[in-house]
């Protein structure tokens, strides 16, 4: 399947940019059942300073914010050649070691109510695939899908306490749990093809965790699948942090609007 998307981000400061550096995580990877067509940024009152490949063999880009700016824009525009993998990325790669992603972060690290969780999967068989996918059907059951409850900060075991949240709260619920089970688990941010709409409100998000024979498994906890062809994988980290499409400081002017547009849809291929 080949996936067109356009993703554009907004930036818009109160006051005149003195200084500022973003940091952007918003090309796709190369890896099993994902190949990249083609894929470019354009920058409006920003310039490219570096691009890089992080711990995670995410590939990041610095840009640098024009100076007295009040309004930054990033668009990316590209194609992806996908398949369906039935969510099975393989082989652990990296610079870090398996090892790094069992233990917790301040997003994932579990409260009592995600350990009560943890402690009802663990009577029901020993297979580590199975229960990851009950893991993931149970934090659906727990903590609805509802937009505006939670946001860029909130910790797994808050969202799993007031019982809502988004993609990113599911996604590290899953991971804290797992890791407690000792089960190296991660984030990753990417992209979703609907089968409703072109247009969305933002990027997707999901969890990843490593399972002896497959390598590491992709599960969509808010939609309760593994991933398809329909997804697109950008980045990966041991929470939202080390995935976050854009992250950055600014100087001279504090406090910035962000706005997001995503489209992502499928793409005719010409015989």
């Amino acid at each position: 399947m080949r996936l067109s998307i356009r993703h554009t981000t907004r930036y818009r400061f109160h006051a005149p940019v003195v200084h500022a550096l973003q940091r952007l995580r918003l090309t796709p990877k190369e890896t099993q059942g994902q190949r990249i067509i083609e894929w470019d940024m354009e920058y409006l009152n920003a310039h490219p300073e570096l691009t890089f490949e992080d711990q995670h063999h995410n590939t990041v880009t610095l840009i640098g914010v024009e100076s007295g700016a009040q309004e930054v824009t990033v668009t990316c525009r590209g194609v992806v050649e996908t398949s369906d993998q039935a969510g099975v990325i393989g082989r652990h790669a990296g610079h870090l070691p398996l090892w790094s992603f069992q233990s917790q972060t301040a997003r994932t690290k579990p409260g009592g109510g995600m350990r009560k969780l943890m402690k009802q999967l663990t009577d029901g068989g020993t297979d580590r695939l199975d229960m990851l996918h009950r893991l993931s059907s149970r934090i659906l059951e727990q903590v609805e899908y509802k937009t505006g409850t939670t946001h860029s900060r909130t910790t797994a075991e808050e969202a799993f306490a007031q019982g809502s949240g988004v993609c990113q709260d599911h996604a590290h619920i899953f991971i804290g749990i797992a890791r407690a089970l000792d089960v190296p688990a991660r984030y990753v941010s990417g992209y979703l093809m609907m089968n409703d709409r072109i247009e969305q409100e933002a990027g997707h998000a999901w969890a990843e965790a490593y399972v002896g024979g497959l390598g590491w498994v992709g599960f969509d906890i808010s939609n309760g699948i593994s991933p398809d062809a329909r997804y697109v994988r950008v980045a990966t980290g041991r929470d939202y942090r080390d995935a976050a499409p854009v992250t950055g400081i600014s100087f001279g002017g504090a406090s910035a609007v962000l706005e997001v547009d995503v489209a992502v849809e499928q793409q005719q291929v010409q015989q």
